[in-house]
């Protein structure tokens, strides 16, 4: 069922560009997001912090 999914969109995609450029666009809009919330929650030194937290958490 999911390659079927994944068949049809790329089917979608070869026929219409836009959404290429358009799902792209929503990507690296939500990869800046996430970079910008994770350095403000951890500040520069973001794997230091990150693992320290993650630590602290009992996560790693």
């Amino acid at each position: 069922m999911a390659i079927d999914y994944v068949v049809y969109y790329a089917e979608k995609l070869k026929r219409n560009p836009d959404i290429f450029v358009q799902q792209k666009e929503l990507i690296e809009s939500q990869m800046q997001s996430s970079a910008a919330f994770f350095s403000g929650l951890f500040g520069k030194d973001f794997k230091a912090e990150a693992r320290a937290y993650l630590r602290e958490v009992g996560l790693l």
